[in-house]
């Protein structure tokens, strides 16, 4: 076990007063989000912090197996990256024997100790399992739990996505009709459109939900910096591919977006 925090400074007052905030006052809980690098979390991040919250860190668990199911696993060191590019304090958690929830136990403490959490934010979309245990640990823990995603319309969300100016690649496909070209490209509305009538026919979840595509962001509204990526696709089986990444730097934006709800 390893856990790692990072310090940022202060950015985020003067950043979300540059978007259009949820609410005109700011709220006195202190959040953590659960972040994995991908999609999900990285929306529900910008929601916490143009809510009004006060932020106190990311939480970032790298789990001991590939096969867990509570967190994301491909590529999850490029978290520290994106940290960096959000100017955001980080704990980094790795796993050790124990069980996902007790990492999960451990990296909520060291963020409550360190940076005075006194609520969870997850990107949870629409996994039982995934969203019932981290709520119960957190709750033991005396953290309000926010799930923004929370059975939120899927082809609504990816086209929102999109639209809002979140920018993302593919690092893995393992359904079938998802086209391998799109691996390692950043998605565009086409893309995105493309995605929602193939799983309109072969029946698996366009946002992704059900482990059937991984996403890794590479720039959003509220990142200072741009991640730029390169790789190569890999087959794995028929239906599985991965994005095998070479090679990753930060650099400078190349223009801002404005977020709204």
């Amino acid at each position: 076990m390893v856990c790692r925090t990072s310090a940022a400074g202060s950015w985020t007052g003067r950043r979300v007063r540059e978007l259009r905030p949820f609410s005109g006052e700011s709220s006195p809980r202190r959040v953590c989000v659960l972040f994995s690098g991908g999609k999900d979390s990285t929306y529900a991040l910008h929601w916490a912090l143009l809510k009004g919250f006060s932020f106190g860190c990311l939480i970032t668990i790298k789990p001991r197996s590939e096969d867990s199911m509570m967190f994301h696993v491909p590529y999850v060191e490029l978290t520290k990256l994106q940290a960096e590019a959000l100017g955001l304090p980080q704990v980094f958690y790795e796993q050790g024997p124990e069980s996902d929830v007790d990492a999960l136990k451990r990296a909520l403490t060291a963020a409550r100790e360190a940076h005075g959490c006194t609520a969870l934010v997850t990107g949870a979309l629409s996994s039982d399992y995934q969203r019932l245990r981290i709520s119960l640990v957190a709750e033991e823990q005396g953290l309000e739990v926010f799930n923004p995603l929370w059975r939120k319309n899927q082809e609504e969300y990816m086209r929102e996505l999109v639209r809002q100016g979140f920018r993302f690649i593919l690092t893995s496909l393992s359904a079938k009709g998802l086209d391998p070209r799109l691996l390692g490209r950043e998605l565009g509305q086409e893309d995105v459109e493309a995605i929602i009538s193939s799983a309109r026919v072969h029946g698996f979840n366009p946002a992704f939900e059900g482990g059937e595509a991984e996403t890794l962001v590479v720039d959003a509204p509220l990142f200072r910096k741009e991640m730029r990526v390169e790789g190569y696709p890999v087959r794995v089986s028929e239906y599985n591919w991965v994005f095998n990444i070479t090679k990753v730097e930060l650099l400078e934006k190349r223009g801002d977006h404005e977020w709204s709800r």
